[in-house]
């Protein structure tokens, strides 16, 4: 791609009539020469991607690099993954997730879940007192309803595709499917709700 006899702008491996090393090769990319340096994407060591990976499947074999030219059809693989490091298509996994609950992330501080709600249903008061909890909205469409008490709503509004919410700790709260359609979301609790692999199939099972 370069002339290594070249300066820069020429080669930009190519400084002050110095040589800098050559980048490393990116071994889950086989598809495409460019050589980039080490960064998250681009690893001199191949790493186990079936271990915290969502999207390992069975077409896709440990040393391959899951993040190119992945079918849009290939479904995340949806449990908790807390709490090694972790990278995931968020507006993916929310709109493939049909649970009323699921923990994707369990770590010491925070929590990241998915949650699915049916056509008028709704998530039901609660108040957690000793932690903040943050709402995005990815599908769907419902009203969002905050008070100081149990039966005192004085905070309300309606939430659609794209929208987020914060719950302070202390607020009693509710959310509401107002549409025809599930209403896909994930939400974040700091500190941790619930326990670590929490899997709710229907708001029963909460």
């Amino acid at each position: 791609m370069y002339n290594v006899n070249n300066s820069y702008p020429y080669n930009p491996y190519h400084y002050n009539n110095v040589t800098m090393p050559m980048p490393v090769s990116n071994p889950y990319n086989t598809n495409n020469a460019y050589r980039g340096y080490q960064a998250p994407y681009f690893v001199s060591n191949p790493v186990n991607t079936q271990m915290n990976n969502p999207y390992f499947s069975q077409q896709y074999q440990s040393n391959q690099n899951p993040f190119v030219n992945m079918p849009q059809n290939v479904n995340l693989i949806l449990k908790d993954y807390g709490p090694q490091p972790f990278v995931i298509n968020i507006d993916k996994a929310t709109k493939q997730n049909d649970t009323y609950r699921t923990a994707l992330w369990t770590g010491e501080y925070l929590q990241l879940t998915l949650m699915s709600l049916k056509a008028g249903e709704d998530i039901g008061l609660e108040v957690h007192p000793d932690l903040d909890q943050f709402v995005r909205i990815e599908e769907g469409e419902g009203i969002v309803q905050m008070g100081d008490t149990k039966a005192s709503f004085d905070f309300q509004r309606k939430v659609y595709d794209d929208f987020a919410f914060i719950i302070p700790a202390g607020k009693w709260h509710n959310l509401t499917n107002t549409s025809t359609k599930p209403l896909k979301l994930y939400s974040i609790y700091a500190p941790p709700q619930h326990p670590y692999g929490t899997v709710h199939k229907t708001k029963q099972d909460a």
